[in-house]
């Protein structure tokens, strides 16, 4: 079973927000809760403590695996938290930072508030889970990269910002709320499942994977060809989703063989205009 550590939010974030990718269950595993007190985190060109800004209460587990990390307050000025975790549990009581959970490569993350910019970028592996909105690039590649999320799965129970997934690869983003434009924008593989309503420029110059809405999309791209009406979307040898949906292969001006698969009844003007 594993350990847990809580740390309480204790003064508010003034001026530069705190670069925190020691707090992860990688990091702290092995050590003390002194031990935990001591590790440095950056403020602008400055060094603090987690002791400075937490009030810090449990136990540790001897590995990542048996480590749970429990956040309390508003954690909208604290970046990087959980960056390249491998194992372990991080659950976040409020809102999140910028790229909490990027480079993520195993174990789970949730978050009960929002998320800010670049969350689960470049992501390979683990489950996060958010229960807020999420604000732009989620699960997408940083600037000058060209490899989004490699695995593991998102899921977003609130809106979402603009490129969500953008040069994903592998893995699962789903999300339940309202979507931004350019969602899957160089899509590369993976999957992608849309529940609400979708903005301008889904899919754009993706050359592989799928991408299912069961909102309504209000255009999209002219590059993408019907390819006729299908009652589920296939996945996998194991999984389909059901429909019926209006399928198109695309993004064609990129010779790509990406599909979307559309809400019938949501997207009929799509091809009755």
């Amino acid at each position: 079973m594993a350990k847990e550590v809580t740390l309480i939010l204790k003064q508010e974030i003034v001026g530069a927000s705190l670069e925190a990718e020691v707090i992860s269950p990688d990091v702290f595993a092995g050590k003390t809760v002194e031990d935990i007190k001591g590790l440095k985190l950056w403020k602008g060109n400055k060094q603090v403590t987690i002791e400075d800004y937490f009030e810090i209460s449990g136990e540790l587990g001897d590995t990542a695996k048996e480590t749970k990390i429990i956040l309390k307050g508003d954690l909208s000025k604290i970046k990087h938290i959980g960056e390249g975790m491998t194992a372990g549990e991080i659950l976040i009581k409020g809102n999140a930072g910028m790229h909490t959970a990027a480079k993520m490569k195993g174990g789970k993350i949730t978050v009960e508030g929002n998320v800010d910019d670049w969350t689960g970028v470049e992501m390979k592996g683990g489950a996060l889970t958010i229960f807020g909105n999420a604000r732009n690039y989620l699960g997408a590649a940083y600037r000058g990269a060209s490899v989004g999320m490699q695995g593991g799965t998102i899921e977003l129970e609130g809106d979402c910002g603009t490129e969500a997934g953008e040069w994903m690869k592998k893995g699962t983003i789903t999300i339940k709320g309202k979507v931004g434009s350019f969602a899957g924008i160089h899509m590369q593989g993976g999957l992608i499942i849309l529940h609400n309503s979708v903005a301008e420029r889904v899919g754009a110059e993706m050359k592989k994977g799928k991408i299912i809405i069961h909102g309504k999309v209000e255009e999209l791209l002219p590059s993408f060809k019907f390819d006729g009406e299908v009652v589920s979307a296939v996945i996998d040898e194991e999984k389909e989703i059901e429909g019926p949906f209006l399928k198109f292969i695309g993004d064609i001006a990129e010779k790509g063989k990406g599909e979307i698969y559309l809400n019938k009844e949501a997207n009929s003007h799509l091809i009755n205009a």
